[in-house]
């Protein structure tokens, strides 16, 4: 199979042609590098081998090795931004061995795996093909049998890509209800609350058509060491939250009233039927966790380029939350005072962050991202200023629903703004950022990046 397994920026030549040259060198370096160094493929061929009759896995608690002549067949599922290159390298270890997979993946270009199918569907919101990639999941699910493995491969964008709602509500309001709740919630977490519970895959349901083989499941997580020997739960296969816990959420953000009737039903059905729950533990499943590098290791790998490049570095959060552009301005507040009074730390600096930050699309919805409202909401407040530029990316390349993985700015983006009769607040109140960085040569391109380390942000100072 050929792939270039190394992300590029590739459009660099345009983006160092203008503003802060010396300030975006260093921002699209580190970012080149964290993309190369966080692709599930390298991890993957590090953790598992074969040695003589015994498969051996380097999972969370401890290697572990399965006698190959005992092992009746070998499946692999799996869908998400990073999911391609994970099977990539189970392929080249497993080979023949592998009697059946698929991944599930929102562009597949013209990229072929030998033994596992992949197949294309929509992100952010499901279409067709997402129920169509459901289905087949489910149905290779169900043929796991007892001596058998399933390797299992979840990361971001998922919950879109592999959608079956529950019977009794369509695939439009299972959009519709996506988009609400992502137009409306800046919180992951609460959003995926939600979702789960009209699901017929997520939710920790996955492993109940998967029982009872054997999983091995590569997760997404941060350092691997900080889930050794502590219990904690696997969203993939048990789901603390509650029908309860959906309606609730529903009723905060004051979507209950718009939610369509059938799923409205479903849930309240769901309060007094404790069947309809999703798994609260994984129960009888024999699951083998091998964590794969996520937020807080691409912060770290950023952090530590940058500090080869002679920069002072600091990680802001890599869970960062929040509405992108509210996000942005508040960093241009910060960055200031590292240019001014050289707190917390001195310049030349860089501020690192990672996490998903939100959008609320307003009515005028132009088309934009997360990372590239956030890039333009610093550049309001930085005007003039030579000292600073930020840049953001969404890690697999899509920033929201464009095929632009971010942007970048700096002190001169306002004024190259106003040139161009860019008007920069009013285009981000109408959630336009891809028309204005675009206008400006502004906006990252990497294309897939077989990367899910959800957004790398940066800020430096110099």
């Amino acid at each position: 199979m050929k792939m270039d397994w190394l992300p590029s920026i590739k459009n660099k030549k345009e983006l160092l042609s203008h503003g802060n040259l010396e300030g975006r060198k260093i921002a699209l370096d580190i970012i080149e590098h964290t993309l190369r160094e966080t692709i599930p493929y390298t991890f993957v061929k590090k953790v598992i081998s074969i040695k003589g009759e015994y498969l051996q896995v380097d999972t969370s608690e401890g290697p572990v090795e399965f006698y190959l002549p005992a092992v009746k067949n070998m499946y692999v599922l799996g869908g998400g931004k990073g999911s391609v290159t994970t099977a990539k390298a189970l392929e080249e270890v497993l080979g023949d061995r592998i009697k059946e997979g698929l991944i599930v993946v929102k562009d597949a270009g013209k990229e072929k795996l030998s033994k596992i199918e992949v197949m294309e569907a929509a992100h952010p919101l499901p279409d067709e093909r997402s129920v169509r990639a459901a289905e087949k999941v489910i149905e290779i699910a169900k043929k796991c049998q007892q001596d058998d493995i399933c390797f299992v491969c979840i990361t971001g964008g998922t919950s879109s890509l592999i959608n079956l709602p529950t019977d009794g509500i369509s695939l439009d309001e299972s959009a519709r209800m996506s988009q609400m709740l992502l137009n409306s919630i800046n919180n992951i977490q609460e959003i995926n609350a939600v979702r789960k519970h009209f699901s017929q895959v997520s939710g920790g349901r996955l492993g109940q058509y998967i029982y009872p083989a054997t999983i091995v499941n590569f997760k997404q997580g941060t350092r691997e060491e900080e889930f050794k020997g502590q219990p904690w739960p696997d969203l993939i296969f048990e789901d603390p939250t509650t029908f309860q816990d959906a309606i609730s959420i529903l009723k905060r953000y004051q979507l209950w009233e718009k939610t369509p009737d059938s799923v409205k039903n479903h849930l309240i059905k769901g309060l007094s039927s404790p069947d309809m729950e999703t798994p609260k533990d994984v129960g009888e499943l024999k699951i083998y966790n091998t964590v794969i590098p996520y937020r807080q290791a691409a912060c770290q790998i950023a952090k530590k380029r940058a500090e080869e490049l002679g920069l002072n570095a600091m990680i802001l959060a890599s869970m960062l939350e929040g509405e992108s552009r509210e996000i942005g301005i508040g960093l241009a507040s910060v960055a200031r005072e590292i240019r001014d009074f050289h707190s917390p730390i001195r310049p030349p600096a860089i501020i690192i962050a990672g996490g998903e930050t939100s959008v609320t699309v307003g009515e005028e919805a132009g088309e934009g991202g997360r990372n590239q409202e956030f890039v333009l909401g610093f550049a309001t407040k930085v005007g003039g200023d030579k000292r600073l530029v930020v840049a953001a990316v969404d890690s697999d390349g899509t920033d929201g629903p464009t095929n632009i993985a971010g942007g970048i700015a700096d002190g001169y983006t306002l004024e190259n703004a106003e040139k161009k009769g860019m008007d920069l607040i009013e285009n981000l109140k109408k959630n336009n950022s891809s028309y204005v960085l675009g206008e400006l040569g502004d906006v990252i391109i990497t294309g897939p990046t077989g990367v899910a380390v959800q957004s790398i942000k940066l800020v430096v100072i110099l």
